[in-house]
């Protein structure tokens, strides 16, 4: 545990000496910038607006900041052989990326209060928590795929896309669904029963990040104790899921 702890704590330091925070504090400026706009020009129902929209900013902005701090700094790991170094001392390799997920989770936890803070002004404070814990479990899912994505592909470019398209497919899936069942298309040819199949199966093996961070709690007040639990059983399972297939992989390379 020490060591997990040491490990995520420079995970920590690593995010402070690399401004990640002053990117948090401009995407708020620039958040409460559009919603204030977006008050401007609105003529009924202003708040609802301004509170949907700088809930859908902060979400996507922090998921594209987490995502690419992960990967980044995985990366330049593996660029300066600094993991060669951890790796080399009496540390197990399960509780050197144990500590690298703490030390990421204890960022996205910062992560989601401070823009959970930043709707307060709009919304009631308990869809607020409600919604920023969604959005921190939605973070976790996210850091769990981009170290399974970085330990794979050892490139940001790589890694992240992947990561952004997991997380584009995790949240339209129903959508798709949806399209592939609509009456209007008549599949009857043994290509699309397949395409149906395939997406049937991407969307018993994908989270359902659609229901996550909705931005209808904070306009209609929606959110309530059911939601949170479907969002944390999904959590548990797919961070887990990922992080035993990350480890599985991270075991079976010759570093």
């Amino acid at each position: 545990m020490k060591q997990i702890f040491t490990i995520a704590t420079l995970v920590a330091l690593e995010a402070l000496r690399t401004r990640f925070f002053a990117v948090i504090i401009i995407l708020l400026i620039t958040g409460f910038g559009l919603s204030i706009f977006i008050g401007q020009i609105t003529i009924i129902e202003t708040v609802a607006y301004q509170s949907s929209m700088l809930a859908a900013f902060l979400r996507l902005g922090a998921i594209y900041v987490v995502s690419l701090f992960v990967i980044t700094s995985m990366v330049h790991e593996f660029s300066n052989h600094s993991i060669y170094l951890w790796l080399s001392l009496p540390l197990q390799r399960s509780s050197y990326f144990i500590g690298k997920f703490s030390g990421f989770a204890l960022i996205a936890l910062v992560t989601a209060l401070l823009f959970g803070i930043a709707l307060l002004n709009y919304v009631p404070y308990i869809q607020v928590a409600l919604w920023s814990l969604s959005l921190f479990c939605e973070l976790l899912i996210v850091i769990a795929v981009s170290l399974l994505c970085v330990l794979t592909f050892h490139q940001t470019v790589q890694a992240f896309s992947m990561v952004l398209g997991f997380y584009i497919l995790a949240r339209s899936i129903s959508a798709i669904q949806l399209m592939a069942q609509s009456s209007l298309l008549n599949l009857h040819s043994w290509i699309d029963q397949l395409i149906n199949s395939l997406i049937e199966l991407l969307a018993m093996l994908l989270p359902n990040l659609e229901n996550f961070t909705q931005s209808e709690w904070l306009v209609y007040h929606t959110g309530n104790f059911n939601n949170l639990i479907e969002i944390l059983s999904q959590t548990i399972i797919y961070v887990i899921l990922l992080i035993t297939m990350s480890l599985f992989d991270f075991y079976r390379k010759n570093l």
